[in-house]
């Protein structure tokens, strides 16, 4: 078990260092041309891969922080990916079984973390505030799954603005993990929750610039 949960580790921080890095490529060069779309195949599987082997290893020896970062990273980069492929959905497409799995099974996580997160917070710990945060943002995200996946959605282009969305959001699930592990300085929430506080005003400046409305 031991050997197993250190080759698990080697891909984990091998996986999640190619995430990090053509992450960061890609939020600082320009969007859309064919350089994007190789660094976001790396950034793609490098995702996936970092969050199956965290959720593996936070079972083989319980941490919760593996377990939050292995959740996110998983249904964000899986619906940003799926997202690409839902140009025209209704009248002519339908969401897959696979959307609507993904979707549900964030929202009973995220229930998950609300539920804890008050339970921590009444027991006085602090870490029940990165709970509520990240519990609301993944409520949020399924309904707004919920309301794209009925074709409730007034921007043409909703499937580029979620991609872009979600595929920042996995960028923020790895650049958290990279701090929190790292951090010797800052105090633990504010390590938390950093990184969502620094990219979400990209995340809506660039949801604004190629927003397109139906007419």
């Amino acid at each position: 078990m031991k050997s197993t949960f250190t080759i698990l580790l080697l891909i984990h921080i091998v996986s999640g260092s190619i995430g990090l890095i053509t992450g960061t490529i890609n939020l600082i060069r320009k969007k859309g041309d064919k350089p994007h779309k190789k660094f976001g195949v790396f950034f793609l599987y490098g995702m996936l891969i970092n969050g199956v082997s965290g959720l593996l290893m936070s079972i083989i020896h319980f941490n919760f922080f593996l377990f939050i970062v292995g959740v996110f990273s998983i249904y964000m980069v899986s619906t940003g990916q799926r997202y690409l492929s839902l140009k025209t959905i209704l009248p002519t497409q339908k969401a897959l079984k696979i959307d609507w799995i993904l979707s549900a099974g964030m929202f009973l996580f995220g229930i998950g973390f609300i539920i804890y997160g008050v339970l921590l917070l009444l027991s006085s710990n602090n870490f029940g505030i990165v709970l509520l945060v990240f519990g609301f943002i993944s409520i949020s995200m399924v309904y707004q799954d919920f309301k794209n996946y009925q074709g409730r959605n007034s921007n043409k282009n909703f499937w580029l603005l979620v991609h872009i969305q979600r595929m920042m959001g996995s960028y923020i699930a790895a650049m958290t993990a990279f701090i929190v592990v790292n951090n010797t300085i800052l105090p633990g929430i504010v390590a938390w929750l950093l990184p969502t506080v620094i990219v979400t005003p990209l995340i809506f400046k660039w949801s604004r610039k190629y927003k397109i409305q139906t007419k």
